[in-house]
């Protein structure tokens, strides 16, 4: 019996994109379709699988779709057909699986997208540089408490 990993998702007005918290996945298998089908499946750490098929709002390009495995997740940057907004990410109606949450670290609203656009060229190189990042992603800075007391 196969699990399902948690998805985050975020979009601008041209890409979606999908992080997959799936730590030390190996067999990756990622399947985008024009018609907006995407379809995901990996083999967990302890030999568990993990898989999830999603009908996307919109078509999508799968061309122009990347997808990169990192150590403690999967991101995958899909292209829109249409450069418009998406209501929402599925297609349904209804509520979205419980494992399907909003990366709120990486939503864009879209006034939020005109005026990033302004300050820079690339808003998406988090996704597109194989700068190493997506290992350290989630983690949370704290500051060395012993240093700011003079210790």
């Amino acid at each position: 019996m196969s699990r399902h990993p948690e998805v985050l998702w975020a979009q601008r007005s041209d890409k979606v994109y999908l992080t997959i918290a799936l730590p030390d996945a190996k067999d990756v298998s990622v399947k985008c379709e024009g018609g907006g089908l995407f379809s995901f499946s990996a083999v967990g750490v302890q030999g568990e699988s993990f898989d999830f098929s999603l009908e996307l709002f919109g078509n999508i390009v799968p061309e122009g779709s990347k997808t990169k495995v990192g150590l403690r997740n999967i991101i995958c940057s899909i292209q829109k057909e249409e450069k418009v907004w998406w209501k929402r990410l599925l297609k349904s109606d209804g509520k979205p699986a419980p494992y399907i949450k909003v990366d709120w670290n990486k939503w864009f609203d879209e006034d939020d997208e005109k005026s990033a656009s302004d300050a820079s060229d690339d808003n998406n190189a988090g996704y597109e540089k194989d700068d190493g990042s997506s290992e350290d992603e989630g983690m949370l800075y704290l500051p060395d408490l012993e240093k700011a007391r003079g210790n």
